[in-house]
């Protein structure tokens, strides 16, 4: 099979340096590789300065002393003081980075590909006559053992279609049945935070009440685990391996209810779907970003305390795994451009969002000429709250653009509700039979994600819901369409790292990724005898390094067949393996216990940072073909030890990038096998995407062979993917060898 790479819009420079003393034959495309500088996208590839190399051994580096991989950092964590994010700078990258957004809280939150839209049919009962509004109780079923329970108020005399607003509430004690007592609401009252102890008492209420009197039908609803709302505790239950495995989640699951309770809200017949707004705080506004980054419907948003570049939020149902990786809440504020919003600050983790969100936001606003719609206000005299003086500006805000006319935006005082007023299952309407608790409605959401899974039939479909569920699981960002630019390094370092074994040549170096930060020790053997240019090329990745291609300070030699079928072989450190691991760094591969997702909502999973590196290294190779005077005819990967899986879910990740082959050792691993959170190759999602078989559908047309593949995994949609592609799936028997590689992978 001949290697051609894929087409590429690649700029390539060769440094004038390449027919220096290093390169009198220019025989080594490998070789030279070794000793060169490769920009990938804004990347590199570069021997280290001499100081940092040992002076003999198979070490790029000095002993005790690690790879410069600016990934040797503490892990991120939602309280962080600081969560940057840099804007696009043109509307068009805007939208691309809009779609990713989208894709991103999807799949993270379990819903990608979306779940059916079963029938909702709500019941809306024990309407209260308020005066001058309503008050009814609803609820109604997200899907099927899923309930959404919440108030909903309406204005009296209301004529034609009017607004409709969406309240979240947040994490206020017992929610939609809040009660501040006494003692705190007189303190809200003395501050100048409420003016009327109703509101003092129940500012949920207090919003609502005011939004009816303006002219809205509002809806209240519960988060999962609150007041009415049925079935599952708020914090536990969704907290393990599996649900991670599964991508289950509290945030999944309130996302999908507010996706639902939007769907409740646009039905209702005096409602005009044209006019919708969303406003909540605190873990009511993570619901209101997130609603309003992947739904069109909201016309107006206003989520209050919460958005900005400090802590992130709280409570697993406002992190899911892969969520927040490389973003913060202003890059999900920001999806809501060019729609009308505005925020509230406060003394909490939003202080700055004046100088520190907003300032962001305006720069993507401005891209639609609308900087006008996007506004944040402080009060930093008051501590995390939605109070009297921030919901005057939400309605301020609403007035203008829900266009409510001339109407009072100062709120008069109401009477509050009591618990037992506003609960929603009385006598008359009990509890649906079906309500499902936690553990039944994960098997309910397996099986779905099963079926979503087998309905995938055609090549397009697998692209079209794996392409994007891996590229937030695994996705590098190391696009084909990168430019590539080469510079020789400093001839003394160059020799330093130059090991001669008879006729084989082994070059050490540094490869690297500069936009990333990535830093990789390489070894490249090659035939120095060998003076045409060499037209085949091994990538060996083995879970201990480079140092596979070794015994001790010899080369191993089940790889010299491998130079007499004309090949060279590059392998490198993958993150976290080889030299990565010669001393101690502040990176710390620790997953939370409590819940795996205040970890990987922030950081990549140590098995994607290694499968990155490898899809890294392939596409660089794949790209020098570019090259007028390299020849690379047979690119062949291979993934040995440890490295099998990771080389087999690069394989997926790769996509339409050409190669030869691939070739990999999985020795009877499966994802569902793993019950440790710490466990190195634990990826989130992957048992909801068909576990090591349903990832590699997106290698189909390939030539794969799986050496150790666990039997007891379904290859048969795979297998049957691969023949319509024309691919190529083999299974070997045994445990996957140098020697067989050479004598197998690479026969004619």
């Amino acid at each position: 099979m001949e290697f051609t790479p894929a087409a590429t819009s690649q700029k390539v420079e060769k440094s004038s340096l390449f027919n220096s003393r290093l390169f009198p034959t220019l025989r080594s495309a490998a070789q030279r590789l070794a000793c060169v500088v490769c920009v990938l996208g804004s990347g590199f590839f570069a021997a280290a300065d001499e100081p940092q190399y040992a002076e003999s051994g198979f070490r790029v580096f000095k002993e005790g002393t690690l790879p410069n991989d600016a990934r040797l950092r503490r892990l991120r964590t939602l309280n962080d003081k600081y969560h940057p994010w840099t804007p696009p700078t043109t509307q068009a990258e805007f939208e691309e980075v809009r779609q990713r957004l989208r894709e991103q809280i999807l799949v993270s939150n379990g819903l990608w590909p979306l779940p059916e839209k079963t029938p909702l049919e709500p019941v809306i009962h024990g309407k209260l006559d308020m005066g001058d509004y309503t008050v009814e109780k609803v609820y109604f079923a997200s899907r099927p053992g899923l309930y959404v329970t919440g108030s909903l108020y309406r204005p009296k005399n209301a004529q034609g279609k009017i607004p409709g607003i969406l309240s979240p509430h947040g994490h206020w004690a017992n929610g939609r049945f809040y009660d501040a007592g006494d003692a705190e609401a007189k303190k809200q009252i003395e501050s100048g935070a409420e003016k009327f102890e109703a509101a003092a008492h129940s500012p949920l209420q207090a919003r609502m009440v005011q939004l009816a009197r303006m002219g809205c039908v509002v809806f209240h609803y519960d988060m999962v685990g609150y007041a009415d709302q049925p079935g599952i505790d708020h914090r536990s239950g969704f907290n393990d391996v599996d649900a991670a495995l599964q991508l289950h989640s509290k945030m999944g699951l309130q996302t999908w209810n507010s996706i639902r309770a939007l769907d409740f809200v646009a039905s209702l017949p005096d409602v005009d779907p044209d006019r919708i707004a969303v406003t909540g705080a605190s873990g009511g506004g993570t619901q209101t970003f997130i609603l309003c980054a992947l739904d069109e419907r909201p016309a107006v948003s206003f989520p209050a305390v919460m958005v900005g570049t400090a802590m992130q939020g709280g409570c697993n149902c406002e992190n899911a795994d892969y969520l927040r990786i490389g973003i913060n809440n202003v890059a999900f504020a920001s999806a809501f451009a060019p729609r009308p919003m505005a925020m509230s600050g406060a003394n909490d983790w939003t202080i700055d969002i004046e100088t520190k969100g907003l300032p962001e936001l305006k720069q993507v606003y401005a891209l639609f000429d609308a900087a006008q719609n996007v506004e944040a206000n402080c009060f930093p005299q008051f501590g995390h709250n939605y109070n009297a003086v921030s919901r005057e500006l939400m309605y301020e805000w609403f007035k203008e653009h829900l266009n409510l006319g001339d109407v009072s935006t100062t709120e008069r005082d109401f009477t509050r509700l009591t618990t037992e007023q506003m609960t929603v299952f009385d006598d008359a309407h009990p509890k649906p039979a079906d309500i499902m608790d936690g553990a039944t409605l994960r098997a309910a959401w397996t099986a779905q994600s099963q079926q979503q899974m087998a309905a995938l039939k055609s090549p397009e479909d697998v692209k079209r819901v794996l392409g994007p569920a891996v590229q937030v699981m695994l996705g590098t960002g190391i696009s084909e369409n990168s430019e590539f630019e080469f510079e020789s390094s400093p001839a003394e370092s160059a020799r330093n790292n130059t090991v001669i074994f008879g006729s084989r040549v082994v070059e050490k170096a540094v490869f690297g990724h500069k936009g990333r930060g990535i830093a990789l020790p390489s070894a490249t053997v090659s035939d120095d005898n060998n003076f045409e240019l060499p037209t085949k090329v091994v990538l060996w990745f083995d879970g201990n390094g480079k140092q596979a291609l070794f015994q001790g300070e010899k080369l191993n030699p089940e790889i010299l067949p491998l130079f007499e079928k004309g090949c060279q072989v590059h392998s490198v450190d993958l993150f976290m393996t080889g030299e990565f691991l010669g001393a101690e760094s502040e990176y710390q591969y620790k997953v939370d216990e409590s819940d795996p997702c205040y970890t990987f909502c922030y950081n990549r999973p140590l098995i994607a940072e290694r499968v990155h590196d490898i899809v890294t290294i392939v596409r660089t190779y794949a790209a020098f073909n570019k090259l007028d005077d390299l020849g690379i005819s047979e690119l062949h990967i291979v993934g040995t030890g440890e490295a099998g899986v990771w080389v087999a879910l690069a394989a997926a990740e790769l996509g339409d990038t050409k190669y030869t082959s691939l070739t990999a050792d999985l020795q009877g691993f499966s994802f569902a096998s793993i019950d440790n959170a710490q466990h190195p190759n634990l990826l989130p999602g992957a048992v909801k995407y068909g576990d090591v078989p349903g990832l590699l559908r997106l290698a189909a047309g390939h030539r794969v062979t799986l050496y150790g593949a666990n039997e007891k995994l379904d290859w048969k949609q795979t297998d049957s993917d691969f023949k319509s592609a024309g691919g190529q799936l083999t299974f070997g028997a045994g445990k996957l060898t140098i020697t067989r590689v050479a004598d197998e992978l690479l026969k004619k």
